[in-house]
């Protein structure tokens, strides 16, 4: 179960395309959570990433040490 408090113009937008369509409110935030919720996941992934290479706790590699690592020197 989730509860969501939209913005009062979002929440209108969402009333009236469902009002539009046939469909329930509830059908389109699944829809909109399904569709974004790996792009947030990446997004969440890749500041992780970049927080932890600033502070040192991780590093970069050139596409030259990765290519030597995994044997596909030219």
């Amino acid at each position: 179960m989730l509860a969501i408090r939209l913005p009062t113009d979002i929440e209108k937008r969402l009333d009236r395309l469902a009002k539009a369509t046939g469909r329930t409110k509830t059908f389109y935030a699944r829809e909109a959570i399904l569709e974004h919720l790996d792009e947030l996941e990446d997004l969440y992934l890749a500041e992780q990433r970049l927080i932890d290479n600033r502070s040192g706790r991780s590093r970069t590699y050139t596409l030259e040490e990765v290519e030597r690592e995994l044997g596909l020197e030219d």
